[in-house]
């Protein structure tokens, strides 16, 4: 894996992990919405003035470009419904204020706030180290879930192709493949995932945490709109691609009370299955989360973070597989109860599909990588 650094950090220098904040921060405000330099993409999103033009970026995103050891990783926790994962990227440019992945970026040296949405690691070798590690004999296929820990189809994608090239061992393989993703840009690659959702080896799910445009922009700030997301569910749908909506993280008070109208929405859209995040902050996300709070709902903040800790045994967050995605006590249940209800009035599956394995043949075994050799897996994915 690399461990590249820019020392080019705006002037502050290297600093502690938790020493700089994320852009939801007070002391961040102005360079938060940074304009993207890449191609256009419709992503919902209106320019920031009448000119166009959004504002300059007060910190440009640095990507480096690392070869990967491994791709694959094997999940361990019982209370995740898959047992492999593929991650293309370090760092998300998405810049969602409670990704449960920030405290990631501390393993190397980097801050879980703004350096996880701007100092960005491009795994180049991701699709030639999928197919090495499909061909040995020893595999076993399983459905792998793509984009899990950081979006699949960030901002980035779009020049990197990553995804794109990961998706096309897979099709060519036949191997099942589960998506989410925030992004519209997961609609460039319906040419690979409708034929192989016709062959149940494809499902994609598309995470919805509010309908309040204005709320994304702050909770998500370059992540697709809400409405643009729902327009995906249904451009995937029509595709023939199974669809289904994640309402996470439910944060109380702030998006909690637009969770049914979230699934409705996402019905309406075709979405097919659904689940739900309770609000998760492990680590160094607790300060950040608690920043942009303080930034943003003032006069709320006190009262989210009482509830946040009677959803969690009076703590900020609690890890242990049987809570941690869900939370306990009284609130956590009437949260579990209306979305049950909800969920089953509108007929959604709690579930995903079950892909089909037996359809996968192995790539013919790359030249130049001997018999035998053991890829170790990173310490990171």
């Amino acid at each position: 894996m690399g461990d590249e650094y820019d020392a080019d950090d705006g002037g502050e220098g290297r600093r502690p992990p938790v020493a700089r904040k994320g852009r939801g921060a007070v002391s961040n405000v102005p360079g938060r919405f940074e304009r993207d330099q890449r191609e256009a993409f419709d992503d919902g999103w209106v320019p920031a003035d009448a000119s166009g033009e959004a504002p300059p970026p007060k910190v440009i995103t640095q990507v480096t470009l690392e070869q990967a050891r491994s791709i694959l990783t094997r999940n361990a926790s019982p209370d995740i419904p898959f047992d492999v994962s593929l991650n293309p990227y370090r760092g998300c440019e998405h810049g969602c204020i409670y990704c449960f992945a920030r405290p990631t970026h501390a393993y190397l040296d980097l801050s879980p706030g703004l350096d996880f949405e701007t100092k960005l690691y491009a795994k180049t070798n991701a699709a030639a180290r999928l197919r090495e590690a499909l061909a040995k004999p020893s595999y076993r296929c399983e459905t792998i879930a793509l984009g899990v820990n950081t979006d699949a189809y960030q901002p980035i994608e779009r020049e990197q192709r990553i995804t794109r090239a990961l998706l096309e061992v897979l099709h060519e393989t036949h191997h099942p493949v589960a998506l989410i993703t925030k992004s519209s840009l997961i609609e460039r690659d319906i040419d690979l995932l409708a034929p192989m959702a016709a062959r149940r080896l494809a499902v994609a799910a598309v995470t919805i945490t509010t309908l309040d445009a204005a709320m994304a922009r702050t909770l998500e700030p370059r992540a697709a709109t809400p409405a643009r997301r729902l327009r995906t569910i249904r451009t995937l749908t029509d595709a023939g691609i199974p669809v289904g909506v994640s309402v996470a993280p439910v944060i109380p008070f702030i998006t909690e009370p637009d969770l049914e109208r979230v699934l409705e929405a996402a019905r309406e859209a075709g979405a097919v299955y659904a689940n739900y995040i309770v609000l998760r902050l492990p680590w160094e996300v607790r300060p950040l989360f608690q920043a942009w709070l303080e930034a943003h709902f003032p006069d709320r903040a006190e009262r989210v973070m009482n509830r946040v800790r009677e959803m969690r045994g009076g703590k900020d967050y609690d890890a242990d597989f049987a809570s941690r995605m869900r939370g306990t006590g009284v609130w956590a249940d009437l949260m579990r109860q209306r979305f049950h209800k909800t969920a089953e009035r509108l007929g959604f599956r709690y579930n995903r599909f079950e892909l089909d394995t037996s359809l996968f043949t192995p790539p013919a075994r790359p030249a130049g990588r001997p018999r035998g050799t053991d890829d170790r897996q990173g310490s990171l994915f």
